[in-house]
């Protein structure tokens, strides 16, 4: 969770992670939700969408990425200035409940697109539920099983198997992993999201800064963008072949 990200670049071409978080914020009930933690915030633009579902909500919006959370406090600042919203740097794999406003538990984390970047689910979850109220709400979706494979596979076919952190766990073991942490009402699926671009070099621009950025960093500068090229290149069309993981469930 200490990688950085170029936030500028991902809040212009993020628009399938605003999808999908749109998509599981329609499992969040409102009903008597007073404050709620995005968990992996990116810039914002989910977060908004959760000052939308929940409008009487105070939203602590978490990264641990600190541009990605400057670059949030930019585009929520009306919010945060009203008192709705707090911005917070912290780490995901670490408690973080001390880090929250109140230091108490909230009603409900949602989350997209960040938990396939944890490799240890089982201190992600545990870490929730204690951020969690009894009978608070998980919302949340990630990368899942099967996930990009067309990807890893060009990324092979180019000589560059994937590096980087990445974990897409199976619907079952994520059920069976929230029981354990203290989860009950666990409902988890998976569902694909073919993901279309308008051309190669759109394509190009989302891998390099948002799908390959991880494995890039081990790559020297000057061979990033030709290796991007050539991923995307071996692709079978400018499509990407996501798998989405989706979890809902409530602290026992």
């Amino acid at each position: 969770m200490s990688r950085e990200w170029d936030a500028t670049t991902y809040d212009r071409v993020a628009n399938p992670h605003v999808k999908w978080g749109a998509g599981i914020l329609e499992h969040l009930d409102p009903d008597g939700v007073v404050t709620v933690v995005d968990a992996g915030c990116g810039t914002g633009r989910v977060t908004e969408l959760v000052l939308d579902r929940v409008p009487g909500a105070r939203v602590v919006a978490i990264d641990g990425s600190q541009k990605m959370v400057e670059e949030a406090g930019r585009r929520l600042l009306p919010a945060i200035d009203d008192g709705r919203v707090e911005v917070v740097h912290a780490d995901l794999t670490k408690s973080f409940l001390g880090l929250l406003p109140r230091r108490e538990p909230v009603d409900a984390i949602v989350s997209t697109a960040t938990f396939h970047w944890i490799l240890d689910h089982d201190v992600l979850f545990a870490n929730l539920a204690e951020a969690l109220r009894p009978g608070g709400q998980l919302v949340a979706q990630c990368g899942g099983a099967g996930n990009l494979a067309s990807v890893y596979e060009a990324m092979r076919q180019a000589g560059e198997p994937w590096m980087g952190p990445k974990y897409y766990a199976t619907a079952e073991e994520t059920a069976d992993r929230l029981r354990s942490c203290g989860f009950t009402d666990v409902r988890t699926w998976l569902h694909d999201e073919p993901t279309p671009f308008e051309s190669l070099e759109a394509l190009e621009e989302y891998l390099g800064a948002i799908v390959l950025g991880a494995h890039l960093e081990r790559l020297p500068e000057a061979e990033r963008a030709p290796f991007v090229h050539a991923v995307a290149s071996r692709l079978p069309k400018a499509e990407l072949d996501y798998v989405r993981l989706n979890m809902v469930a409530r602290r026992a």
